[in-house]
């Protein structure tokens, strides 16, 4: 197994299809991190839509929006389901952050965080408006999340360095 992308150094770049809703309106756009810079991200990886743990993990992100504005943060939640799939996700659960479709796998291979079964660990990277690894966590099991509190705390670090 990879085991991605080390503190301080740049975070592998890519781009994936993904949507955002806003009001009623859920638009898809590709997603790039490096057209990102100048901004905090916090890249969330989870195994799947509609799924317990990641419901609570994102709905908990998505209520926390305001905070992570606050850091110049912008939160992007990856898994392997397909667009459309996230769409009926963040419509069912008012979702406010994008969510990207890594159906082939690369990116959560890139950033060390494919499992084999499972298919994604559920991960969370903190970027630095350079576009540097400022903070990871990856679970080796699933049944838990980073906290909105954990990761705000993290970011106001980063923001402060």
């Amino acid at each position: 197994m990879a085991s991605g992308p080390q503190l301080g150094s740049t975070a592998p770049d890519f781009t994936l299809p993904g949507g955002a809703l806003s009001g009623d309106s859920f638009t898809r756009a590709d997603y790039r991190l490096s057209s990102a810079r100048g901004r905090s991200v916090v890249l969330a990886f989870y195994p799947g839509d509609n799924t317990s743990v990641c419901t609570k993990q994102l709905c908990s992100y998505s209520s926390g929006m305001e905070a992570f504005e606050g850091l110049d943060a912008d939160v992007w939640g990856i898994s392997p389901q397909g667009v459309d799939s996230h769409e009926s996700f963040a419509r069912a659960h008012g979702l406010r952050m994008p969510l990207l479709a890594d159906e082939g796998r690369e990116t959560a291979r890139a950033y060390g965080v494919a499992a084999p079964g499972i298919g994604v660990r559920r991960a969370v990277f903190l970027i630095d408006p350079g576009g540097v690894v400022r903070w990871k966590h990856v679970a080796l099991l699933g049944a838990t999340f980073q906290s909105l509190s954990t990761l705000t705390e993290r970011l106001s670090g980063i923001k402060k360095s």
